[in-house]
């Protein structure tokens, strides 16, 4: 019952944003059970695990610690300068197998002399936290019934400071902690949330009865209109990209919500930005402070660009200032001098981050560093923990060891994919594929409803699917839909890094029978198609200067001279001198360029399923259902190709192995010597 109780209280606290943050916070309770080793009763007590979050928190996620052990480290703590050293003991009070690692906030929850405990980091509590005359307003705002404890670092020390000021103020319902949130306690898991809710929502109460009207200043210039600014969006984002992943290839994510928007039209937002952000969940996540352009909405793509660069040189040289100012000998290696949150008047904000959800929570960090800022604003003036305590949280060793235990990043971790024809067949394994090894896809397809489907799928585990894949509606014989659909990766992810051509069809006519309509659907699709993508997708490729990589799925049709087949076969050829040609061509940016040869796809294909099987079939004269057994009984490996096997090769010329090749064509036919590359 005890863990049941604190999963509802973390779920219903987590899911709303106004409590605390994805990934933010910690709820805990304590309870009585038999110790399956004695037989006796052993108190414990269950706390979200190092990583978890509220919303979505499972039993799994809960880190099981015996209390009696836990509140023994009182006795043996070594004093505030080696509090870290308590952090490895905590490993040593878990009861059971299983369960989270301990996250740094456990003795908090386990040394304050309550049943249920919460700490969170809703946006008005932040806002007292860190308002410049927070001990005041704190008295003012809840008496004696929420008391004040000045900023210090999470961990041990803290622990015992807020045990001691609950013991000595019996009336407290919780605390508000200077620079950081807020925690609340209670006998019972309904009094501790009706607690941590009271708190939150008086202080947003007090701001909106308080505040004044523009904390942020008047408004100096009004934002670009929703269509001008998405396409300024598009055309930045891949430059940003870019520059953003000097050290590290990252994924952006866009926003350019009304919070966002309305923060950069006031003339307060430099001098706000600079302070920096100062909730430890926040800046963690989105460095110390982002990069703010200082041009307004009116200004050319050029200048913007221009810009971009120079800002970025100097944000990198002064974040190694940062570095260099407070690093020690034990401090961690600089893990990259680029900025996770670009802000760009009149546009909005791109962040950054390993992977699409990273970049995703960093924007939504910073969203809520607004809502902060706005609040202390309104009812006083913002001011952030110090510098040199963030470089503490930031550097701190049992931050890097929170690092040291993720698992290692997938081979495409923090690329990008484009796959058109991506909605069955070879289009829809290539696009598992490539996200089971890490990417982020885009499926497009001219059937809408197969991408979505195949999208979905994709992100059926994810915490949000469109941090896996997003579906794109796509006529590749069309430039403009062509255009649309880069433009659509572009605002989803960021860029591209990874774009396969897949997107074809069929006609299986003799010379004679064979139309102009039928010559120029095929060249259209395949062809004329494969030019389009490439060539839009060139342009991001070559505006972050990251490198790539463009597949084209051709055929072994390409060089074998099969009958009743010129349409088709004159178009895979054309798709497969273009791998050349482009290889050539963009290989000095890095960009490679290769082809996949299958042969006698038939299950799962939409092609086959679209009538070319029983055209086959009949040239063949052999039943339509045995099409794909023919097929293999004419290779020298006697197998049939497989959707999987072609997906395995784009995988197998992308994922690393293969990084020196290009304008190569990999047949995967199961051996057709007639096809065999000369």
């Amino acid at each position: 019952m005890t863990v049941t109780e604190l999963l509802d209280r973390a779920h219903a606290l987590g899911s709303d944003p106004r409590n605390t943050n994805f990934a933010g916070g910690n709820a805990s309770a304590k309870g009585v059970e038999r110790d399956p080793v004695t037989g006796g009763d052993v108190e414990l007590m269950w706390v979200k695990g190092s990583g978890g979050d509220l919303g979505t928190l499972t039993a799994e996620g809960l880190a099981v610690l015996r209390l009696d052990r836990l509140r023994a480290m009182a006795d043996t703590y070594p004093g505030v300068e080696r509090e870290d050293e308590m952090v490895a003991a905590f490993d040593f009070c878990l009861h059971g197998k299983g369960g989270a690692a301990p996250s740094i906030d456990t003795a908090m929850h386990g040394l304050v002399d309550a049943v249920h405990v919460d700490h969170l980091h809703p946006d008005s509590g932040i806002a007292i936290a860190t308002a410049q005359d927070g001990p005041e307003l704190t008295a003012r705002i809840f008496g004696d019934r929420v008391l004040w404890v000045s900023w210090r670092r999470p961990g041990f020390q803290l622990g015992l400071d807020i045990a001691a000021l609950k013991e000595a103020n019996p009336q407290a319902i919780g605390c508000v902690l200077g620079g950081h949130g807020i925690t609340a306690w209670g006998e019972t898991s309904q009094e501790c949330q009706a607690n941590s809710l009271e708190i939150i929502r008086t202080a947003a109460r007090y701001i909106e009865e308080h505040g004044r009207p523009e904390p942020f200043g008047p408004v100096i210039h009004e934002p670009l209109d929703e269509v001008a600014r998405r396409e300024r969006a598009a055309a930045l984002f891949p430059l940003v990209r870019g520059l953003c992943s000097t050290d590290v290839r990252q994924v952006g994510h866009y926003t350019d919500s009304p919070e966002v928007l309305d923060f950069l039209s006031r003339a307060e937002h430099p001098r706000l930005a600079a302070l920096g952000t100062s909730c430890p969940d926040h800046f963690l996540r989105t460095k110390v402070a982002p990069l703010v352009v200082d041009l307004p909405p009116e200004a050319s793509l050029e200048e913007v660009t221009e810009r971009l660069r120079v800002l970025h040189a100097a944000y990198r040289e002064e974040y190694a200032a940062y570095y260099a100012r407070h690093a020690v000998e034990s401090s961690p290696a600089m893990r990259g001098a680029d900025p996770a949150i670009v802000l760009v008047p009149g546009v909005g904000m791109f962040s950054f981050g390993k992977d699409k959800q990273t970049a995703r929570v960093a924007g939504e960090f910073y969203v809520n560093a607004i809502n902060v800022m706005r609040g202390a604003e309104a009812v006083s003036v913002y001011a952030p923990i110090p510098e040199s305590e963030k470089f503490r949280i930031e550097y701190w060793e049992l931050e890097e060891a929170k690092l040291r235990r993720l698992p290692r990043p997938k081979p495409l971790a923090g690329r990008v994919a484009l796959v058109t024809g991506g909605g069955s067949g070879i289009g829809a394994a290539t696009a598992r594929r490539l996200a089971a090894e890490g990417a982020c896809v885009v499926v497009a397809d001219r059937d809408l409803g197969s991408a979505e489907k195949v999208a979905a799928e994709l992100g059926a585990r994810a915490h949000r699917p469109s941090d896996v894949a997003v579906a794109a509606a796509v006529d590749v014989t069309s430039e403009e839909q062509v255009v649309a659909a880069v433009r659509q990766a572009v605002l989803a992810f960021g860029g591209l890094d990874l774009v396969v051509n897949n997107a074809g069809l069929s006609l299986s006519r003799a010379l004679l029978e064979t139309t102009v309509d039928d010559w120029n659907l095929q060249h259209d699709v395949m062809a004329r198609g494969s030019f389009l993508v490439s060539r839009e997708a060139a342009r991001v490729l070559l505006a972050q200067d990251l490198g790539g990589d463009i597949v084209y799925i051709s055929s072994k049709n390409a060089v074998f001279a099969g009958p009743n087949n010129v349409a088709y076969g004159a178009a895979k050829a054309d798709q497969a001198h273009q791998v050349r040609l482009l290889a050539a061509e963009l290989g000095a940016h890095g960009i490679r360029v290769n082809g996949v040869n299958p042969d006698g796809v038939v299950r799962g294909s939409g092609i086959f399923a679209s009538g070319w099987g029983a055209n086959r079939a009949a040239v063949y004269g052999v039943e339509e259902e045995k099409l794909g057994e023919f097929y293999a009984q004419r290779t020298l490996l006697k197998r049939e190709v497989l959707p999987e096997h072609i997906a395995a090769a784009v995988f197998a010329l992308t994922g690393g192995d293969l990084s020196l090749t290009t304008g190569l064509h990999i047949p995967v036919d199961a051996g057709v010597a007639a096809a065999f590359l000369r």
